[in-house]
């Protein structure tokens, strides 16, 4: 989608108007989906101060931004208006791969971008790190992993590379223009990262997630304890209530729907408790601190080990998932190292 200021301005307006009729604050605030660093100064400048009185004294705001986008008065921008996490879509530090996944920033500008936001005093650095592309090889990433860490950043999202329906890639797949690494390759890779980025002092606390000690990502760890949360935008999902909702996609029907009044959602769903609490049980069994039962009662009103007895003995028998205990009693459940490999696979069983 080409860039259009008249377009993002007007979407900036309605999504301020939407931000102006919400009246509590929030524990954290995520600005992505796309590029919006791309907007003009003055529209994210808009934006931003529309945020600000969202916020508490110890919210988490987050912003995305992408290398070629981000420059030091976009920073100097995002921290008058109380931007204090930034996440940036390096994913890679290698010319040729990003080159092949089509980016147009090199690994220049990928390290210049997060200098540029460390020397202005953002101290809270997220980077997204890619891996598995077709071709690539084991040694290559763990010279990549090397320096990454090197990096001032405290959190990496680190993800392996999947083919999306309808996507060039995709079609490059299916027409076999590239051929993909094998699952034992990505495993090794993973495994990899894991170890590399743990000596680095990353502490991997979720399956894609690794941060140092104190800068977990809070926006994400509520994803993952199902709690409620507002989305605004095209495309954006809310959890209220137990409603799952989806907004429509186009921006502009988006913008037209806004200024009509009329409804914004494209579907929704309304989850029973025990669906709920399924859902909670299979996105938190993804984090490494896995799911303790007490906090799982407290959530989700449902007891865990009655809940699920046979996916947890099932996944207990495969060497998946270990009991967590507190002295001589059984506290919860957690992930076992082959677990980690095959996380998608444990997930699914709560469901």
């Amino acid at each position: 989608m080409i860039y259009d200021r008249n377009t993002a301005s007007a979407y900036v307006d309605v999504i301020i108007d939407q931000i102006g009729k919400l009246k509590e604050c929030f524990p954290t605030v995520y600005i992505g989906g796309g590029t919006p660093s791309v907007l003009d100064m003055s529209d994210l400048g808009r934006l931003l101060s529309a945020l600000r009185p969202r916020l508490d004294g110890s919210s988490e705001f987050t912003i995305e931004a992408n290398p070629d986008s981000l420059d030091n008065d976009r920073v100097k921008l995002f921290m008058d208006y109380g931007v204090n996490r930034l996440s940036i879509g390096v994913q890679s530090l290698d010319d040729r791969k990003l080159k092949r996944l089509g980016r147009i920033h090199n690994m220049t500008k990928a390290r210049e971008s997060v200098n540029i936001a460390a020397k202005r005093g953002l101290s809270n650095i997220s980077i997204d790190l890619m891996f598995g592309i077709w071709d690539e090889k084991p040694g290559d990433w763990k010279k990549e992993l090397g320096e990454v860490v090197k990096l001032p950043i405290k959190h990496i999202s680190c993800y392996s590379l999947t083919y999306e329906k309808d996507t060039p890639l995709f079609k490059a797949l299916c027409n076999n223009s590239i051929k993909p690494i094998g699952d034992d390759i990505a495993c090794e890779m993973y495994e990899t990262a894991i170890d590399m980025l743990a000596l680095g002092r990353f502490k991997q606390y979720e399956i894609s997630s690794f941060a140092m000690e104190g800068f977990r990502c809070r926006h994400n760890e509520s994803y993952w304890e199902n709690n409620p949360y507002i989305g605004l935008g095209a495309s954006a999902v809310s959890y209220i209530d137990g409603v799952r909702s989806r907004n429509i996609a186009s921006v502009k029907e988006y913008i037209k729907r806004c200024e009509s009044l009329d409804s914004l959602v494209e579907s929704s769903e309304k989850l029973s408790s025990e669906r709920r609490a399924k859902e909670t049980a299979a996105v938190k069994i993804r984090t490494r601190d896995g799911i303790d039962f007490k906090w799982f009662k407290d959530s989700t009103g449902y007891d865990l080990m009655r809940l699920e007895r046979k996916a947890i003995d099932d996944l207990v028998k495969k060497e998946l998932i270990k009991y967590k205990r507190e002295g001589d009693s059984i506290s919860g459940i957690t992930l076992k190292r082959r677990g980690v490999l095959l996380c998608d696979m444990v997930s699914s069983e709560f469901l």
